[in-house]
C-alpha cells in the first residue's frame, strides 16, 4: 500500500466538569465525549526518508509545532522505520474550537502508518503513542462516545447514542 486516506472527525462534550489543578499542571476532568461527522481529511502518502506535511484549509505549522507531524515522528520510531510519510491535511475542523482537530489528526496519523506500512499494531500499543501526543488524542482511537476521566485519556466506552441532529457554530 502507497497511500491512505482517512476521514478526521472533530468530537463534542456532551458534558464537561472540570476539576481540580493536577501536580503535572493538567485539570482532572470528567466529560462525555461523542465523535461528530464534522471532519478532516488526512492524505498518507509513503516517502523513502523524512515526514512532510502540507495543510490547507488553516493558518497551521508544517513541521515539528503540528501535532500530526509529532505523531508522524512517534510512530515512525516505535515501529523502528527507516522510511517516512507525506502527510496532506485538509483542515474543516475550525482550529482552537474545542473540538479536537489536532488531535484527530494525530490519531489519523497514526491510524494511517499503521495501515500504510501493515504494522498491525495492537489497540494498546496505538493508544500508548496517542497517550504520549495529548490528552485528547486517546478518545480519537475510541468507537465514538466515552466517558474521560484523568487529562482525558481514561477511557471508558459507551454503547453508540442514537443519531441526533446538532448544530456546531463557530464565532
Amino acid at each position: 500500500m502507497n497511500e491512505v486516506v482517512l476521514a478526521s472527525p472533530a468530537k463534542i462534550n456532551l458534558f464537561l466538569e472540570i476539576m481540580s489543578r493536577r501536580q503535572d499542571g493538567f485539570h482532572e476532568i470528567a466529560s462525555i465525549m461523542q465523535l461528530i461527522d464534522l471532519c478532516d481529511e488526512v492524505h498518507l502518502r509513503r516517502r523513502r526518508e523524512g515526514i512532510r506535511l502540507q495543510v490547507s484549509g488553516a493558518d497551521l505549522p508544517e513541521g515539528r509545532g503540528n501535532l500530526a507531524y509529532r505523531a508522524a515522528a512517534a510512530a515512525l520510531e516505535t515501529a523502528g522505520l527507516a522510511e517516512g510519510v507525506e502527510i496532506r491535511l485538509v483542515k474543516r475542523i475550525p482550529v482552537a474550537g474545542g473540538l479536537g482537530g489536532g488531535s484527530s489528526n494525530a490519531a489519523a496519523v497514526l491510524l494511517g502508518i499503521d495501515q500504510l506500512y501493515g504494522l498491525d499494531w495492537p489497540r494498546e500499543t496505538l493508544q500508548r503513542i496517542a497517550g504520549g501526543l495529548g490528552s485528547d488524542v486517546p478518545f480519537f482511537l475510541s468507537d465514538g462516545v466515552a466517558v474521560a476521566r484523568g487529562r482525558g485519556e481514561m477511557l471508558t466506552p459507551l454503547p453508540p447514542w442514537p443519531r441526533r441532529w446538532l448544530v456546531v457554530a463557530n464565532p
